[in-house]
């Protein structure tokens, strides 16, 4: 029940606020904010068009916090809106000790969450139907887009994923997350 800062893994909450916001297969412009976002990327471009899905996988698998910006601006009119829903939605949970303050992680004192609330967040994410299939994938090929003239392969550094089959047979899903 301590608070700590949450790192990536607030990716989680992030998916599933746009998950619940917003058509998979809508196309998405990449606008300037989600350009440069410091830390784990998948190098967008500015104005270049990618689906909800692709950024999903990009989110979750790369970590990359600029399809984390470009995903929230999709939801909402700002960072700051689209954190709001994320409390919002945290408050439905019951989750006493967290907080978010962006969609990426990245830190800020008032961004914490527990051990005991990410896994409930956890636990709900497993039971959204469909989010299994972003949360459990190991690799995804972002296709050509109207900015990018060949296909990126992505993939998870979750080695109880990549590795479930011989020495965690019982992972399903999950996100990694480090901070100092």
């Amino acid at each position: 029940h301590r608070r700590l800062g949450m790192a990536s893994t607030t990716k989680i909450m992030t998916a599933l606020v746009v998950a619940e916001s917003c058509d998979l297969s809508h196309t998405v412009r990449i606008p300037k904010a989600a350009v440069g976002v410091e830390g784990s990327s998948v190098y967008l471009v500015e104005g270049e068009e990618l689906t909800v899905e692709q950024l999903l996988y990009a989110l979750l698998l790369s970590s990359a916090n600029d399809a984390a910006v470009a995903l929230a601006l999709t939801v909402a009119d700002s960072v700051e809106e689209f954190a709001d829903r994320m409390n919002r939605c945290a408050r439905e949970l019951g989750l006493q000790d967290t907080h978010f303050v962006n969609p990426n992680g990245l830190y800020d004192e008032d961004h914490y969450t527990t051990a005991y609330d990410m896994a409930r967040i956890t636990r709900w994410a497993m039971t959204v139907p469909g989010f299994e299939e972003y949360f459990c994938a190991t690799e995804y090929t972002i296709p050509k887009t109207n900015k990018k003239d060949v296909a990126r392969n992505i993939g998870t550094h979750h080695h109880m994923l990549v590795e479930s089959a011989y020495y965690y047979p019982y992972a399903k899903g999950g996100k990694l997350g480090w901070t100092t």
